[in-house]
């Protein structure tokens, strides 16, 4: 394939408005091949320095020489290794010492090459190195592509809790190869369709239904659903980011599951056991089960999500997260991390609730006791 003819390559296009710091989310095959032009277009004359999850060698080593090329390439690859145990401290000084020792300048930009873990740390490097630089998502899974490369928050773990410690700094390109989707396995792309899941559940109850009717063409990679389902995610964010991009209003709404996910996530210790979208998938039917517990919604919601996301394989109780993980967290440990949450404010917890399929809602002031309450009946299940 010549390089006009990968350029010409078919992509789907979500503009990510914010005035001057608008960006284009592309979404298609043969964007990686592409990378090239679409990088010279989107920021010409500009270097590029590669950051790229450890286990996506093969890609990085395509892409390199690609840009080398076009005389485009900073220097060598900083390879960082996979899984959320990397964003930390000793990684994010590692990559922030890598790209210094390449020479990178405020007019370079970093490409993040891989998940939302390499998102995420790479994208907090730019955001702090030389005060920032400019930075490229190419995200490789379903997750990253419909969620984290998207909206420019960036950031690590801390033992405190998930993403406690970051910076929003927005892309100025994002390029989802729905090619790198091939290569996902079966668990990291369930993973990933919990954040799709995530946007009909909180503001598209005909997206949610769609997803009922044929999640299974999704998870057999059909490449016109999979683009749908994708491009309707990517335009959902986009549209709320664009509204509250620092997230002091609606912006919330895309944590709905995610405080009670990210406590499981930080009780299993970020090793793996429980990867980001499953504990979503499990936070979604929690929130949901909440809601229905406080007389916000009906017993049909939490239903509806329980079954779809069970029947894709994803642990939508506490059950399914014990047959998945062998054990089961403790109620003061899952209190203590969801009271880390970053939606708290003057110690009071907030979290992400339902009034119907689609309609979610910031809710702050939840008492604590019931909270504990409903978690502790949730565990006793």
């Amino acid at each position: 394939m010549t390089a006009a003819a990968e350029f010409d390559c078919k992509f789907n296009k979500v503009d990510v408005t914010l005035g001057a710091r608008s960006y284009p989310i592309l979404i298609g095959g043969g964007l990686l091949a592409a990378a090239p032009q679409h990088l010279s277009a989107a920021l010409p004359g500009t270097r590029f320095a590669i950051v790229a999850d450890a286990a996506l060698a093969s890609y990085a080593s395509d892409l390199a020489p690609r840009l080398a090329q076009h005389g485009l390439l900073l220097g060598e690859v900083c390879f960082v290794p996979s899984g959320e145990g990397s964003k930390c401290f000793s990684q994010l000084e590692r990559v922030c010492g890598a790209l210094l020792d390449l020479g990178i300048e405020r007019r370079h930009a970093v490409i993040a090459l891989g998940g939302g873990v390499t998102g995420d740390l790479a994208g907090f490097a730019a955001a702090i190195v030389k005060r920032g630089v400019r930075l490229v998502q190419i995200p490789t899974t379903l997750l990253s592509q419909v969620d984290s490369s998207v909206g420019g928050k960036t950031g690590i773990n801390s033992r405190h809790g998930k993403n406690l410690i970051g910076a929003f700094h927005q892309p100025s390109l994002v390029l989802a190869d729905l090619g790198t989707l091939e290569t996902l396995s079966p668990r990291e792309f369930r993973a990933g369709y919990a954040e799709v899941v995530k946007y009909g559940a909180l503001g598209d109850a005909a997206f949610f239904a769609w997803l009922e009717a044929n999640g299974a063409r999704v998870f057999a990679r059909e490449p016109g659903a999979l683009t749908y389902a994708i491009e309707r995610s990517c335009q959902m964010k986009a549209d709320i980011v664009a509204r509250d991009e620092l997230e002091t209003g609606d912006r919330a709404l895309l944590n709905l599951g995610h405080t009670f996910g990210h406590a499981v996530e930080a009780w299993a210790g970020y090793s793996g056991d429980v990867l980001h979208g499953e504990g979503v998938a499990l936070g979604m039917v929690l929130a949901a089960e909440f809601s229905h517990a406080q007389g916000l919604c009906g017993a049909s919601v939490a239903g509806r999500l329980k079954a779809h996301l069970g029947a894709l394989g994803l642990p939508a109780d506490f059950a399914g997260l014990h047959a998945q993980v062998g054990r089961l967290p403790d109620l003061d440990s899952l209190m203590t991390f969801m009271e880390q949450d970053k939606k708290v404010k003057d110690g009071e917890m907030t979290l992400i609730l339902m009034r119907g399929m689609g309609e979610a809602f910031v809710a702050p002031g939840v008492p604590r006791a019931a909270i504990r309450a409903f978690l502790e009946a949730q565990l006793a299940k």
